[in-house]
């Protein structure tokens, strides 16, 4: 499992007590910190908004989970870490989040309508995906999209 911007470790350590192993990154780690040593995890400490190459080009998981995070230039890279038969998690903001709670005040930091099943398109396939206005206890606007890589399909030869 990809945890992306990990925070304090919420969904690490959920897919951690399943037995998964977990690569756990964002620019600061100290919400994993005490998970360090743990077999299975791997924590990288990386600020993914810098411009620099994702860090983990090249590298593919079984699953990434996104959550509360948005930085676009990367998006394509996480869709792409998806390995064949994995799964794309991915909740965050979506437009109209400020109105209901004031915040972000910045909207590069809101997703646009349709915009995860844009990221998506033609590279896997979408199982679930919301853009919804949540209510009381917690009002949100929110996307969110669970997504799989599946494996090419063979071409049957024409009998005959």
């Amino acid at each position: 499992m990809l945890d992306v911007a990990c925070g304090g470790g919420r969904h690490t350590r959920l897919f951690l007590g399943r037995g998964h192993p977990v690569v756990a990154v964002d620019a600061d780690v100290a919400g994993v910190a005490d998970l360090e040593g743990t077999p299975g995890l791997e924590i990288v400490e990386a600020d993914l908004e810098t411009g620099e190459p994702f860090p983990f080009a090249g590298r593919s998981f079984g699953g990434d989970v996104v959550t509360n995070y948005l930085h676009r230039p990367i998006l394509p890279a996480i869709v792409e870490a998806v390995a064949t038969g994995g799964a794309l998690l991915y909740e965050t903001f979506a437009r109209g989040h400020a109105e209901i709670i004031g915040r972000p005040f910045n909207p590069d930091f809101l997703l646009l309508p349709g915009e995860l099943l844009e990221a998506v398109r033609g590279r896997l396939r979408v199982v679930a995906y919301e853009d919804v206005v949540c209510g009381p206890p917690t009002p949100a606007a929110l996307q969110r999209i669970a997504a799989v890589r599946e494996a090419p399909s063979a071409v049957a030869a024409p009998a005959g």
